[in-house]
């Protein structure tokens, strides 16, 4: 496999796991707001704190992006393939922010 085609498949997976893992905080912003409970729910959290977990082990930074510089792309983004360039700078802000928000929503609705 050529350089390029590994690089095109690091940054596919990399957006794979960014659908996956946004579905997970989409899922927990809509448990939050419905009240609903479900194991599906705690998959969902339990998915999006490992993916903190490994992102706070690794600086900060998506272990993907070594892998990607390894392949050819200097700046080492894995973002910028199918995300649009205004939002990539912003993924971590936005997801991380409405996690939180949904996280609250989750204790309030327990709390009450």
């Amino acid at each position: 496999m050529r350089p390029d085609q590994k690089l095109f498949l690091v940054k596919f997976i990399h957006s794979a796991i960014f659908f996956v893992m946004s579905l997970c905080v989409m899922y927990i912003l809509y448990a939050a707001v419905t009240d609903q409970r479900s194991p599906l729910l705690a998959v969902a959290v339990g998915a999006v704190l490992l993916e903190g977990a490994i992102l706070a082990l690794n600086r900060c930074q998506c272990p993907l992006t070594d892998v990607a510089k390894q392949y050819g792309d200097a700046k080492g983004s894995v973002t910028d393939i199918f995300l649009p360039a205004w939002f990539a700078p912003h993924v971590f802000t936005v997801c991380t922010t409405l996690f939180l928000i949904g996280v609250v929503l989750l204790i309030a609705n327990w709390i009450w």
